[in-house]
């Protein structure tokens, strides 16, 4: 089965369409990528959904980007059997079907762009009404969806589950070298934060969305400050909550803020830390997902903390420490026990490596979509 990973999508950014093709490969299939990235980030293509009017302003880009997408196209023989359309696909997955008619196209559909935007602020109305219309055009113009939970499924039109395929989002093998690295002595370059002098190490990194519930987290800080918890944290980022964060975090010297990371450097840090932080917001959104950082952290080594969802107790169980949605007060009291208990700390660690190594390789990640691709009635012409 001949596999062609397509779009525009950053894998550096988005790491989930590494995953799935290096899944792929691990089961054997002949994957490729044909990749024009729009080089946006990931909030500039979450407002292009948002405001799907700043289209036309990134015209040129976007048209570039697909003419070479186009040429190329054309160029390639034999068609591939599969094309699959990285997350934030919604555009080029329109372009794919267009361009491989004959092939079997697979959408990643991570992120609903209606919810998305209703997430961030955005009222229910005529625009949320138009970014819906938008998600049921990208899963039309797509033979199987992909995506990562049960609830997001659920949001998929009735008449498509049945071609809906729940893969969880897991982590790139950089992740577990990285915990491989760390507790071999072997990591280089990368600290934990200074002066941690073997207290616990926590860190969160993110685009401080509201889904994320960075607040939480910086109000949970600013409880442990105050109990004279020995914690030293690092956060990751910036966004929509990150003023809100840096006021109630401000004056803590036991927490230091890296605007950013080089993705390629992300696994080492995170590694060097004890905890890695999830998500506590809980909007809609939040209740429905089961975010990037806690399939890197426990595949990083780290304990990981995050909100008690559905979809998270169902995908960490006990692997993880779980907390009510929204509460600072229940995260601190974590993160105190933690920084109590060594012995508890390690369990946590050992769990979720354990976890990962099962369930959050790309190879376990692709499984039930490979099974689902061996399953499809090729197009005519059989995509070649």
């Amino acid at each position: 089965m001949r596999v062609l990973g397509f779009g525009t999508y950053d894998a550096q950014r988005h790491p989930r369409i590494e995953v799935l093709l290096d899944g792929m490969r691990a089961h054997g299939l002949d994957v490729s990528e044909l990749v024009r990235p729009l080089g946006l980030s990931t909030a500039e293509r979450v407002r292009m959904l948002q405001q799907p009017w700043r289209v036309a302003g990134l015209g040129a880009r976007v048209l570039s980007r697909w003419a070479r997408l186009a040429v190329a196209a054309r160029r390639r023989w034999p068609r591939p059997d599969v094309v699959v359309v990285g997350y934030l696909g919604h555009f080029d997955v329109l372009l794919a079907r267009l361009l491989f008619p004959r092939s079997v196209v697979v959408l990643d559909h991570l992120v609903f762009a209606a919810t998305t935007a209703t997430d961030r602020g955005t009222p229910t109305g005529v625009r949320t009404w138009l970014l819906g219309l938008l998600d049921r055009a990208a899963i039309a113009a797509a033979d199987v969806v992909v995506v990562d939970t049960d609830e997001h499924r659920a949001l998929v039109p009735a008449g498509r589950r049945s071609d809906t395929v729940v893969a969880p989002v897991g982590a790139p093998s950089a992740w577990f070298t990285a915990a491989a690295a760390q507790a071999s002595g072997r990591a280089v370059g990368v600290d934990t934060p200074e002066g941690a002098d073997g207290r616990l190490t926590v860190i969160f990194y993110g685009l401080f969305t509201p889904l994320q519930g960075a607040p939480v987290i910086g109000r949970a800080l600013r409880l442990l400050h105050e109990r004279g918890v020995a914690v030293r944290a690092t956060l990751v980022g910036d966004g929509q909550d990150a003023a809100e964060v840096r006021d109630l975090v401000a004056g803590l010297d036991e927490v230091r803020w890296l605007p950013w990371v080089d993705p390629p450097e992300l696994p080492a840090v995170v590694a060097a830390h004890d905890v890695c932080l999830g998500i506590f917001g809980a909007s809609g959104k939040a209740l429905r997902v089961v975010p990037n950082k806690v399939y890197q952290g426990a595949a990083a080594g780290t304990a990981v903390v995050t909100a008690d969802t559905a979809p998270q107790r169902r995908v960490l169980g006990d692997a993880a420490v779980l907390v009510p949605p929204g509460s600072a007060t229940a995260l601190a009291d974590a993160l105190a026990r933690l920084a109590a208990d060594p012995g508890e700390l390690a369990a946590r660690r050992r769990a979720a490596a354990d976890l990962a190594a099962r369930a959050f390789t790309p190879a376990a990640v692709a499984a039930p979509v490979v099974e689902a691709l061996q399953a499809v009635r090729p197009r005519a012409g059989g995509g070649r």
